[in-house]
């Protein structure tokens, strides 16, 4: 296993992002790191702070196909992973796809859509395929979804379901610029969009090649423990209505092993599960009625969480 070539790899990404983004190499690195675990990534955070530019910067760095897909209440399933269309010419039906078939997919205010366009997401993200008229296609990899929605906004929207929100590796914020950081972006902007001036700086067939690298990054039984018993915390916390699922632990596990590697260790620190933890478990949990009007936030509690499940006595 090269560690020091994913290291590479990432770091030619996240620098080409960089030059479109301002100040949002966290969110780029997190986007990065389900891209190398496989996962998908829902954006939770207010209009025009960069969401848009994230996915299409990602895209055009690893010079990969993109789509943007405007979610409303009257897109269709079939307006996702494609629909057979009748040829009069041959009197056959011809599939042509959707969306779906692409390597980068943003699905912008997924929560307009209804839940059963919503669902048509499911098989897509889970099991990389998609299913029209009873045949069965296999998508193209690598396969990203970035996900939008706003959080304040919720007059005529669909929340997103418990088993849908699970399907979502992590949830992430971009977060507003510092007043620093927003004088530069009115610079960058006084002409040409910066996403204009980037190109291709990595190959995509050498993530392929990569992604099962990052696998062979090693976690010890410790921090294995660990992470068991961070997520098994939510389960039992006297806030929580609902606790991380056990995908919710694998996905801590494999985003810990693509972070590490990303940063060129070929082992997993306690440091990289308790970064990533609120990211990977925020969406899996629900807050108890009560413990919501007293004020409490999803986040405060996993705060707590972290303080207090410590590694044992004896672990690193």
């Amino acid at each position: 296993m090269d560690v020091e070539r994913i290291a590479a790899y990432a770091e030619r990404i996240l620098d080409n992002i960089g030059r479109v983004l301002v100040g949002k190499r966290a969110p780029a690195e997190l986007a990065l790191v389900a891209l190398f675990c496989e996962g998908h990534v829902l954006i939770e955070d207010v209009p025009g702070v960069g969401k848009t530019m994230l996915a299409r910067a990602l895209a055009i760095s690893l010079g990969c196909s993109f789509k943007r897909l405007q979610c409303t209440p009257d897109l269709l399933p079939n307006d996702i992973t494609g629909v057979s269309v009748y040829n009069q010419k041959t009197g056959e039906f011809e599939f042509r796809p959707g969306p779906a078939f692409v390597n980068v997919l943003l699905a912008d205010e997924i929560n307009r859509a209804t839940p059963r366009t919503q669902s048509a997401l499911l098989e897509s993200m889970g099991e990389y395929q998609v299913t029209v008229d009873g045949v069965t296609r296999q998508l193209e990899r690598p396969f990203l979804v970035l996900a939008t929605q706003n959080p304040i906004e919720y007059e005529g929207t669909f929340p997103l379901p418990e088993a849908q929100l699970d399907r979502f590796l992590m949830r992430i914020q971009m977060g507003y610029p510092s007043e620093e950081e927003e004088e530069q972006i009115l610079i960058n902007l006084r002409r040409e969009h910066p996403i204009e001036q980037i190109g291709q700086v990595v190959q995509v067939e050498e993530l392929l090649h990569l992604q099962r690298e990052v696998w062979e990054v090693t976690v010890d039984e410790t921090v294995r423990s660990y992470i068991v018993r961070l997520v098994r915390a939510t389960r039992q916390h006297y806030d929580l209505a609902l606790g991380g699922s056990p995908r919710g632990s694998l996905g801590l596990y494999k985003a810990a092993q693509a972070l590490a590697a990303m940063h060129g260790r070929d082992y997993v620190l306690p440091d990289d599960v308790k970064y990533l933890a609120p990211y990977v478990l925020s969406h899996r949990v629900i807050l108890k009625a009560e413990s919501s009007l007293r004020g409490r936030t999803t986040g405060e509690v996993l705060q707590g969480i972290l303080r207090d499940t410590e590694l044992e006595m004896g672990e690193l």
